[in-house]
């Protein structure tokens, strides 16, 4: 009989809690993206995350442990190679991924592959390095209303990303585009994890802005997960923000997109009043986006209370029945040399209103306990291949 009717599983994108035993692989030791923002900021209020257990897991000068915290909680090693959202997300759901996604971030991509999108689009291509989203557009974004080329970026991430602006280049034509280099980017030696359509407005630097007419193309996971096992077996999966992208549609039976993390938590907060059967999976994704990649430990804090402003009403609005877990992806330390995500251990915080006990549980060496959990509560098998044990009965 299963424990919990509805569980919301909620990523907070990027925030580590510690540099794992493998960081020196990944040129990262002493990376700690929470422990990092703590320190820079002047105050941080985080109440209810303090309440649930975060200071108790890891020590911050800003919140004090909890005497008895709500959550039971632990931290989670990656198991994967790699350190980016797709590996993070997949083994969550019981993918093991042993070679991790092409990035292009020093470089930009190889000349073979420009040349071939180029004439494949018929847009001569321009940019072509790593830049942040705002950056690339205030240096080329007059550039392509005027000429009707093509403007071809990446990131720490393993994205290939293009940009239209909606008026002179066109949606369906910035479309198009992409679905070309998802064909091509399909290879192995340019394989990358996701090619985004990057839409925007506005017609000279300074005013550009993006629209929520982003589309990710992803690859789709290489094999079935917890997220299939739940839809086959008849329960609902439901996503917000950019779960569904990350497993391009697979397994998920409704989706919502986030403009921010602030609406991605309030529309959590709208489907906490749905009677649905079985997970509500949540992406926010601004913690990495705007504030990691950019190295704004201060921003990021900020974003922080933001979230915990939110997690008040997601905990008010928990039924017995109900389970909330709080975790990560991967680190993004702001403080940190270059714009990359840090391999870092992340947070595991499980509560319901339902649970007689709260504290610290052992620690995992997989993300995808999360997975494994939540398809034993609602006693759905692991497909075939998929990693993880449960941990259910830990949750007393």
């Amino acid at each position: 009989m299963e424990k919990y009717r509805r569980i919301f599983t909620i990523v907070l994108d990027s925030l580590g809690i510690g540099a794992m035993d493998n960081a020196a692989d990944y040129g990262d030791v002493g990376t700690d993206t929470l422990g990092h923002i703590d320190e820079r900021m002047e105050s941080f209020h985080i109440p209810n995350l303090a309440k649930m257990g975060i200071a108790n897991l890891h020590p911050l000068t800003h919140a004090e442990p909890a005497e008895k915290p709500l959550a039971y909680y632990t931290e989670l090693n990656e198991a994967s190679t790699g350190k980016d959202t797709m590996t993070g997300h997949w083994e969550m759901m019981g993918l093991h991924i042993t070679k991790p996604f092409q990035t292009f971030t020093e470089h930009g991509f190889p000349k073979e592959l420009i040349e071939e999108l180029e004439k494949r689009t018929g847009h001569k291509i321009v940019g072509n390095k790593s830049a942040s989203g705002t950056e690339i557009l205030d240096e080329y974004g007059e550039h392509e209303i005027a000429t009707g080329d093509m403007i071809v970026y990446t990131s720490a991430d393993s994205v290939l990303q293009i940009c239209g602006n909606e008026e002179t280049f066109g949606l369906e034509e910035l479309y198009r585009c992409c679905e070309i280099a998802r064909e091509l980017t399909m290879r192995d030696e340019w394989k990358v994890g996701r090619v985004i359509a990057r839409p925007y407005v506005g017609r000279k630097k300074g005013e550009f802005k993006r629209t929520p007419n982003r589309h990710d193309y992803a690859l789709k996971p290489y094999g079935p997960t917890a997220l299939d096992a739940l839809k086959a077996a008849g329960y609902d999966v439901i996503s917000i923000g950019k779960i569904k992208d990350i497993f391009d549609g697979e397994g998920i039976t409704e989706a919502y997109k986030s403009q921010s993390s602030v609406h991605g938590m309030e529309q959590t907060i709208e489907v906490m009043d749905k009677d649905f059967h079985g997970l509500c999976f949540v992406n926010l994704v601004d913690f990495d986006a705007l504030w990691g990649h950019r190295r704004d430990p201060i921003g990021y804090g900020k974003e922080i209370e933001r979230f915990d402003e939110k997690l008040q009403i997601v905990l008010s609005k928990l039924k017995e029945d109900d389970l909330l877990i709080l975790t990560a992806d991967h680190g993004n330390d702001p403080t940190y040399t270059g714009t990359d995500h840090t391999k870092e251990k992340v947070p595991f915080l499980a509560y319901s209103p339902s649970m007689s006990g709260s504290g610290r549980i052992p620690s995992e060496d997989t993300f995808a306990v999360i997975g494994a959990t939540i398809t034993d509560n609602f006693g759905v098998t692991m497909p075939e291949g998929t990693i993880g044990k449960s941990i259910l009965q830990e949750l007393k």
